[in-house]
């Protein structure tokens, strides 16, 4: 059996409004498919706190979950990717207003940055906005440290 990544994003977004449902919340969960990766979204509710949790957290553990349900159900596609009320988006967005300035001053004082460790979702935006400004960007490190140095590129 070879299930479509579509049939799997159906699963994956009832599967979570019934986990939502258990804790007395019924909300459409929208799900769509964004370059092989599974994207639900939760609209803001009342229940916004709860869900994201401290930094993330209770959001991140509910994407864990749904991508195990989709594993024990052998789906082939299983990366899934959770946003609650746009919560992502709006870090993202902030964490690039605050990339740009340590872009800019890597570029401007042609220095090396490390910056603190940080998640790959958070990582991988850096890694983007650095490539846009000409800048080489490595994570280095393991687990919880794993973070990123900003360079200027080498020319070659």
């Amino acid at each position: 059996m070879n299930p479509s990544i579509n049939e799997a994003a159906l699963y994956a977004q009832k599967y979570l409004e019934d986990l939502l449902s258990f804790f007395g919340l019924n909300t459409d969960v929208t799900s769509s498919i964004d370059e092989e990766v599974i994207q639900l979204a939760i609209p803001s509710t009342h229940m916004n706190g709860f869900l994201i949790g401290q930094k993330g957290e209770n959001m991140r553990s509910l994407q864990y979950l749904v991508t195990t349900a989709l594993k024990n159900q052998n789906y082939e596609h299983i990366r899934v990717n959770l946003d609650i009320a746009d919560y992502k988006k709006h870090r993202a967005d902030r964490l690039k207003e605050k990339a740009e300035k340590w872009v800019k001053e890597v570029k401007e004082k042609d220095i090396t940055m490390d910056l603190e460790p940080m998640n790959g979702a958070d990582r991988r935006v850096i890694h983007q906005l650095a490539a846009e400004y000409g800048l080489s960007s490595d994570s280095i490190g393991e687990g919880r440290d794993r973070h990123i140095v900003l360079k200027k590129a080498i020319e070659e």
